[in-house]
């Protein structure tokens, strides 16, 4: 096949990987299912937006593979994690979405992560994920510095998930009082906790409030003491952050360490040792689809944002967590223990 010069990166690769290449992609996938893993049950924001994911993504991977999707649920979604890095086949047919908030787990240590995150081979993000600290419209808590002074009880998931270590990191770095009671298998069984009064409020991604419960937002359920994320969410510009909330240089770098977990949001990655071609394909298959309009219409009724990263730009994002000074994390491990 002659190349030529052309404007359409698709046409590039497809150039530069060769005809043999591509064929070869095609028939692996051909006639197979891949296995899509959530690390959450059904009905939460990360199963929702990977359902979505499923029914895209298959038509762009060369071969056309079926997409199918299983939850797996544990520990914030280290179970999932775990599975993942450690008995899944590494040949490119199964993929993972996790908490935002993995990563930085398995950085400091934590006994339960048995994964490297940097060998995943990550694929790409549709968005951001900013979260945030809420409480019910009962609650006596009407901002944050009202939680300095009174206890407040949140629903939580597991010790993996940011909705358990962003309301600890704060009750140590900012002095708020906030009490866990974890256990509960999701975001969706932690949310309605909430609503039935078994706690007075929760930490979770934006975008699951927006997805799951928009009506809790348009009838005034809910007030969001604080976000967290580097920076303030567009559609929350009055809601400070945690790391705004930091009074002195040491506590606001130790916030900025734990809360960029945001910018790692709704990512997407493969097994460690895949093929370097199979990677390329999944990663450009990605790409195409977080172009599709179809894609973008379905994200937008569930009242999500398109902030996406390619695969290449969440594998230098994850390695970045290598570059974070020692002391910062030392007191962040201390801070999470």
């Amino acid at each position: 096949m002659m190349c030529r010069v052309t404007g359409f990166a698709i046409v590039l690769a497809a150039c530069a990987a060769g005809p043999a290449a591509a064929d070869e992609i095609a028939d692996f996938y051909a006639g197979k299912a891949i296995e899509l893993i959530i690390g959450y049950p059904p009905a939460g924001s990360n199963d929702i937006y990977g359902r979505i994911v499923a029914q895209h993504l298959g038509q762009y991977i060369p071969g056309a593979p079926r997409i199918i999707v299983r939850n797996m649920p544990g520990a914030g979604s280290l179970t999932a994690a775990n599975h993942i890095y450690n008995r899944a086949p590494r040949d490119g047919t199964v993929l993972g979405v996790v908490s935002a908030g993995i990563p930085l787990q398995a950085k400091l240590g934590l006994p339960q992560a048995r994964f490297e995150p940097s060998r995943f081979n990550w694929l790409g993000r549709i968005q951001s994920s900013s979260s945030v600290t809420m409480v019910w419209r009962t609650a006596k808590i009407m901002r944050f510095d009202d939680a300095r002074r009174a206890e407040v009880v949140l629903s939580a998931t597991g010790a993996g998930s940011t909705g358990s270590l962003y309301p600890s990191v704060m009750n140590e770095e900012l002095k708020s009082r906030f009490k866990l009671i974890q256990g509960y298998k999701g975001t969706h069984e932690a949310m309605l906790a909430m609503e039935r009064g078994e706690a007075e409020g929760h930490s979770t991604t934006w975008e699951a409030v927006k997805s799951v419960n928009m009506r809790w937002v348009r009838d005034g359920a809910i007030r969001i003491i604080v976000q967290h994320g580097l920076n303030r969410a567009p559609d929350l510009p009055n809601v400070p952050t945690s790391v705004e909330l930091a009074t002195n240089p040491e506590d606001r770098a130790v916030m900025r360490a734990i809360m960029g977990a945001a910018e790692i949001g709704k990512a997407y990655f493969t097994t460690p040792e895949v093929p370097a071609a199979r990677v390329t394909a999944l990663r450009r298959a990605f790409d195409a689809m977080i172009k599709d309009a179809k894609f973008v219409a379905d994200v937008a009724k569930v009242h999500g944002d398109i902030e996406p990263m390619t695969g290449e730009q969440m594998q230098d994002l994850i390695a970045e967590l290598d570059a974070f000074p020692q002391a910062v994390i030392e007191r962040v491990k201390v801070l999470h223990n």
